[in-house]
């Protein structure tokens, strides 16, 4: 019998799969107790399963690259890190041993144990990490009921229906072939949105009668834009499904023929759009489509792939090659920017921090290990020979980083021509506006720098005193917020008024539906992932500025929140 279903888009794309549904199976395991001879094969089994999911993770962590090496090797990394936890694994076989429990209910108990120590903490972002402590029981616990060969993640032609998606899963699903994701759990700010996104997967989340309504092998209709789902769709329905999908086909045609028109108004006002990158792969994709350039290359993604740091000969190889990818068109090198949500395995981090997301991170820890730093610099340096480069520095909040940063160029510049290598005259130097410090300093901090990027990611997260990483502030945690406006305008004006260029790097930049605020707002550099670069420049193509100004002059006047959305669905609509 046909059923309907609504939720929260978070991914969009249309999907026409079999149910797959995933129980939560670890918190619900009942008392079991097993007799003294079986403890050892109980216990053997156990870690048997920890084996498994050690070799689960390691296979996904080589699989991984361009974004998803950067994006979700964090989190594998991560929970490896948990598998390997003495405490865990012996805490577990004690209650084996001593208690006489079977593996599942000493897994959950142990989960219990150290799920109420997290609960018990103050800081938000360390209690947030009790889900990873969850996917990774989770993982266990499912590698402990596994057949050899048995599927526990979802086939092709399947939609997975699972109370929360961890990002590390989502690469494993798309090779595998699973259509969507519907979770009862979830946001569309999380990491996992945001990486589905980037994966072309659809996805649904805060479906809260998902497990009720669907059972495994249902037909599944999803929509993933507006965050419906038919069960057991009619023959309209799949009639309907294959009309949009003849559109979609038809849309991305379109799109394809944009590759190499001008990224330019209705009236006349050409903007550049650039490229957010983390690999060759992502420098290679933005060269094709037309990019004016990288707007943003991540260098942090090679320090997350191994256990011991770059040195200056690796980071060289691998700037001077993506330099040389984009064939002369400018590509911008962010410093290291780990911290916070951005864990490490080489032991570069800070651990132990109460707060790490107002800690040691970006160009502070930078500066905190001058020997790291030094080597990166000597090596964007290095690879400014080969191309237009500009380096940028993240999180900078007063002036004395920068100049300590132009302080260090200048050193490594006059090494480097002492030993004989070449590099460019000019290598221009930008700041990251993303913390409210630098957004209220510009006269000051803009004096030394001549580039200004601004990561509103970020940015949004601390002007609202709100971690964009905890989904219960998802909903209130947008750009669409008056102080976010005033802010951006500010920026802009004072880019336009000192003759300093001033690009958006953060997710904001590629969402079409804040493109004609932004443009109205003053901006004329775009930087985005390459996969939205084209529809982005078709959304540009149809609109004219002197509207966008108009739409901007009346989001600027909003009150709240509930105002400018209201607004800018009518400016885009109407």
């Amino acid at each position: 019998m046909r059923r309907f279903l609504h939720a929260q888009g978070a991914s969009r794309g249309l999907a026409l799969g079999r149910a797959r549904v995933r129980h939560s199976q670890v918190f619900d395991v009942a008392i079991e107790s097993i007799s003294a001879s079986a403890i050892e094969g109980e216990i053997e089994r156990l870690h048997l399963a920890f084996d498994v999911a050690r070799s689960e993770l390691m296979d996904m962590r080589q699989k991984l690259q361009g974004v998803l090496a950067h994006e979700l090797g964090e989190f594998l990394d991560l929970h490896n890190l948990i598998l390997d936890d003495p405490e865990l694994l012996h805490g577990l076989d004690d209650l084996i041993r001593k208690a006489n429990y079977s593996a599942d209910y000493a897994l959950r108990l142990q989960r219990d144990r150290l799920a109420s120590i997290f609960d018990g903490i103050d800081d938000p972002y360390m209690r947030s990490r009790r889900e990873d402590l969850d996917h990774v029981i989770g993982r266990v616990h499912a590698a402990l009921h596994r057949n050899p060969g048995s599927d526990v993640i979802g086939l092709a032609g399947d939609v997975l229906v699972a109370d929360a998606i961890a990002p590390s899963e989502l690469a494993q699903l798309t090779e595998r072939g699973v259509v969507a994701v519907i979770t009862s759990q979830g946001s569309a700010l999380s990491h996992s949105a945001i990486l589905a996104r980037s994966l072309h997967l659809p996805l649904v989340v805060g479906a809260h009668e998902a497990h009720m309504k669907i059972a495994d092998g249902d037909a599944l209709l999803v929509d993933g834009a507006s965050g419906e789902i038919i069960i057991e769709p009619d023959a309209e329905d799949l009639r309907q499904f294959k009309r949009m999908q003849r559109e979609t086909a038809r849309e991305r045609k379109a799109l394809q023929r944009l590759r190499d028109a001008e990224t330019i108004t209705l009236d006349g006002t050409t903007i550049r759009l650039f490229a957010n990158a983390e690999s060759r792969e992502d420098v290679a994709q933005a060269y094709e489509l037309g990019a004016s350039g990288v707007g943003l290359y991540r260098t942090e993604f090679l320090f997350l792939q191994g256990r011991e740091p770059p040195d200056e000969e690796q980071q060289f190889l691998a700037y001077r090659d993506l330099v040389m990818g984009m064939r002369g068109r400018p590509v911008t090198l962010r410093t290291l920017d780990l911290g916070a949500d951005k864990a490490d395995s080489a032991g570069i981090c800070v651990q132990g921090e109460p707060n790490p997301a107002l800690g040691v991170r970006g160009i502070r820890l930078s500066l905190a290990q001058p020997g790291l730093f030094r080597a990166q610099m000597r090596a964007l340096l290095r690879a400014s020979a080969y191309g237009k480069m500009n380096i940028l520095v993240p999180m900078v909040s007063c002036r004395e980083e920068v100049l300590a940063v132009r302080q260090l160029m200048s050193h490594c510049r006059d090494e480097l021509h002492a030993e004989n290598h070449a590099i460019a005259k000019q290598v221009n130097l930008g700041i990251m506006i993303e913390v409210p410090a630098a957004a209220l300093a510009l006269p000051q901090l803009a004096y030394d720098s001549d580039f200004l990027s601004v990561g509103t990611n970020d940015l949004v997260q601390y002007l609202l005193a709100m971690d964009r990483g905890n989904e219960a502030l998802a909903s209130a945690n947008s750009p669409l917020h008056p102080a976010v406006l005033r802010v951006l305008l500010d920026i802009l004006k004072f880019g336009r008024k000192r003759g300093i260029p001033v690009a958006i790097c953060g997710e904001m930049a590629g969402d079409p539906l804040f493109t004609r605020l932004l443009l109205g707002l003053g901006l004329r550099e775009f930087s985005l992932h390459p996969s939205n670069l084209l529809e982005l420049r078709r959304r540009i193509r149809e609109v004219n500025l002197v509207d966008c100004q108009r739409l901007c002059r009346r989001l600027l006047r909003a009150r709240d929140r509930s105002q400018l959305e209201a607004l800018i669905h009518q400016g885009n609509h109407g």
